[in-house]
């Protein structure tokens, strides 16, 4: 049997190289192929790198969709079953919108892979594949293991991602995180994780913990970052502020090797907290407080802002810039609030006739970065002054002010990560804006599945691959 899976891009350019920043690897394609037994042939085609061959024999193709690579997801879709090949998609979007993503697949898993997967495969090779496959619990990932070897040839960032803990126990109203694992958080063993980096570490310099919440577990996670320290790794990941109100997690993630966390500051306004459910934003001294912590132990910031809650002003986004610039903050992002499918946000907006457009991610009008829903800020100006703010806190005055930090840029390690990083972030401030959804070459239209038809004609071709 022949599989192949594909990871697709968010769009494409003719002529223009994709986003470097976007170029990580696809730690779920490794997930997907480390779960797919032994005697599957696995070719594995990343979107964003690499053309496509289409025409290149498969049995099953399997695609992981995120609602900014739907369209794109849709197109590879059409091509491959315009062939006669069968394809599987699973993943965030398919979960949030299924009833969507069926239009457009022969096969929909909804929710986590591990205890579907092999079922697919299984029924796939007996002729009785199923149109939806869906755990009835969340998996156990204890022991839950990529195969790295489908990445061999491709030039990602030097990173190595790798996942201790899967989900988040937060409940913010614009998370998809949240709404796909309903607010629970699931760990793999630490035995499991550690031998993991111990086999990349060969070949990458710093680790990304892909986790959603690091501290969603604080026990748990003190744990896993103690047995981290003999290791002498570097690492950063993603986390909830609340991590900054515990000196004692604070200094394990310093001796574990913690060089940097992504936290969701999202708004300096205390309304606006409210609304998206994150109060816990403003406990403990806030955002401020939390800034100077960090500094204090030496972990650096990867602070996120999102713009377009009713309480936001022009004001807002001047006031934001200034309190990155002077609080010395690493990295930020200057992003508009968006609404995904399933979120409570999406249903709100959707409910009070607010959304432009019923399903942005397929509007042929609507690029990245612009705002799908009516804001009491023109939407047009949202976008506009996100770009502005990331210019102002990239240009080259606000990174040499920022460099004077010893948590930025102390050591020969981070000083060129730093510089390497905001100059990176610098050239890629406007290229991200107005980027277009799915491939703009791609021709005629996406193939939908014929409901009425589709038993017969899914019964004949799965018979045609088995034979």
């Amino acid at each position: 049997m022949r599989l192949t899976i594909i990871h697709p891009c968010i769009g494409r350019i003719p002529g223009k190289k994709y986003i470097k920043g976007w170029q990580m690897e696809p730690l779920p394609a490794a997930h997907l192929s480390g779960l797919t037994p032994d005697d599957v042939d696995i070719k594995f085609y990343d979107d964003r790198m690499e053309l496509i061959p289409f025409d290149e024999a498969t049995d099953l193709v399997a695609i992981s969709i995120e609602t900014y690579t739907a369209k794109r997801a849709y197109q590879i879709a059409s091509e491959y079953r315009k062939r006669g090949v069968i394809v599987v998609m699973g993943g965030f979007h398919a979960t949030l919108v299924s009833d969507e993503v069926l239009e457009y697949a022969d096969v929909v898993v909804i929710g986590e892979a591990e205890d579907i997967w092999q079922q697919v495969i299984a029924d796939f090779k007996n002729k009785s594949l199923q149109r939806i496959y869906k755990s009835a619990t969340r998996p156990d990932i204890a022991k839950a293991s990529p195969d790295r070897s489908i990445f061999q040839g491709k030039k990602y960032l030097p990173i190595g991602l790798v996942e201790s803990a899967r989900g988040c126990t937060f409940k913010c109203d614009f998370c998809v995180i949240q709404t796909f694992f309903s607010s629970t958080q699931n760990r793999r063993s630490t035995q499991t994780v550690i031998d993991e980096i111990k086999s990349i570490t060969d070949k990458r310099k710093l680790i990304f913990f892909v986790d959603d919440n690091i501290v969603s577990h604080p026990k748990e996670a003190k744990e896993f970052y103690k047995a981290l320290i003999p290791l002498k790794i570097k690492w950063v990941s993603q986390a909830a502020i609340t991590m900054t109100h515990d000196v004692e997690m604070l200094e394990i993630l310093r001796d574990s090797g913690c060089q940097g966390v992504l936290i969701g500051f999202e708004s300096l306004n205390p309304v606006n907290l409210k609304a998206m459910n994150k109060t816990f934003n403003t406990t403990k001294g806030g955002i401020e407080e939390a800034t100077k912590r960090l500094h204090k132990y030496g972990i650096r910031l990867y602070a996120t802002f999102i713009f377009g809650y009713d309480e936001d002003t022009m004001l807002s986004f001047r006031e934001t810039i200034d309190f990155c610039i002077n609080h010395k903050i690493f990295m930020v992002a200057f992003n508009h609030l968006t609404p995904f499918p399933g979120t409570p946000l999406y249903k709100k907006l959707e409910s009070e006739g607010r959304l432009i457009y019923k399903k942005w991610w397929l509007a042929d009008e609507y690029k990245y970065g612009q705002v799908p829903f009516r804001t009491k800020i023109d939407p047009e100006v949202i976008r506009l002054e996100c770009v502005k703010a990331r210019k102002e806190f990239y240009s080259v005055p606000s990174i040499i002010k920022r460099m004077f930090s010893k948590t930025n840029s102390g050591g020969f390690f981070m000083f060129y990560a730093y510089w390497f990083i905001n100059l990176l972030l610098r050239k890629e401030a406007e290229l991200r804006d107005l980027y277009p959804l799915g491939d703009t070459t791609f021709k005629g239209e996406l193939l939908p599945v014929d409901i009425e038809q589709h038993r017969e004609y899914f019964h004949n071709k799965l018979e045609a691959k088995v034979s």
